[in-house]
């Protein structure tokens, strides 16, 4: 896969960045998108770390887009083609976690979380596939084991989660006749800024850290890194004859 393009949003922090770090050691060139100019800055400047003789950064770009708007993920797209020429691999990683119970949500919950969670993976990818089609690349969405159960107060998160999960497997099946594998991960709780900000706000870090990991099979939460791994793994040709599947990458969660 060596100089192959790779785009993924939400590749500012957490399950993107570490996949966008795992993509460049093996020697591929990365857009990253997020919303955040200063998250995309400090992301370039975590990959400012040498391999192979050669600085991450130069061949990583970010791109500042709002996935959630249909205009954002088309001028994502235009940008990253300007920038490199072709898109070979999109990994769609942009995601906001959301709990409340059902008897509360608004339609500003609603319009919130459905904007980033599903209809920015529809837009970018229908934006992605005539350069994925020409490829014959494949696309990586990042679903949750929330998109394969039900969990607590987390109705609306299920909901686009689960959306995710069967637009994976839907869009593969149409795509198979172009060449264009489509597949999804499904991580339990990682690790992440986001899932560290849930720890912090905790009276106890540690507590709530062996609390939310007392559930797993495996007793522990997975690493950013570790989802990164199933990603680029779908994403290479060792995964040639996957399509339309769902990993849970969950430590023993969903089994």
């Amino acid at each position: 896969m060596k100089d192959r393009i790779i785009l993924i949003s939400g590749g500012t922090s957490g399950i993107g960045l570490a996949a966008a770090r795992l993509f460049l050691s093996r020697g591929m060139k990365v857009a990253l998108a997020g919303r955040s100019e200063a998250k995309g800055r400090a992301a370039i400047s975590a990959l400012d770390t040498r391999h192979a003789g050669e600085m991450f950064r130069e061949k990583a770009k970010y791109i500042m887009a709002d996935v959630s708007q249909p205009e954002g993920c088309e001028r994502l797209v235009k940008d990253t083609i300007a920038r490199f020429g072709r898109i070979d691999v999109l990994v769609n990683s942009a995601g906001v976690y959301f709990e409340q119970p059902a008897e509360d949500l608004t339609e500003e919950d609603y319009t919130r979380v459905m904007d980033v969670n599903l209809k920015g993976i529809m837009f970018l990818t229908k934006y992605a596939l005539p350069y994925l089609k020409e490829a014959k690349g494949n696309i990586v969405n990042v679903s949750s084991d929330a998109g394969l159960r039900g969990n607590y107060l987390c109705s609306l998160y299920c909901a686009s989660k689960g959306a995710v999960t069967l637009y994976t497997k839907s869009l593969a099946i149409e795509l198979a006749p172009h060449g264009v594998r489509v597949n999804c991960v499904c991580p339990g709780d990682i690790l992440t800024p986001m899932t560290e900000s849930q720890l912090q706000a905790a009276i106890s870090r540690e507590e709530a850290l062996q609390a939310m990991a007392s559930v797993y099979p495996l007793q522990r939460i997975g690493t950013a890194e570790e989802a990164a791994a199933v990603i680029a793994f779908l994403a290479s040709s060792a995964a040639s004859f996957v399509t339309g599947a769902a990993w849970s990458v969950d430590g023993g969660l969903t089994a």
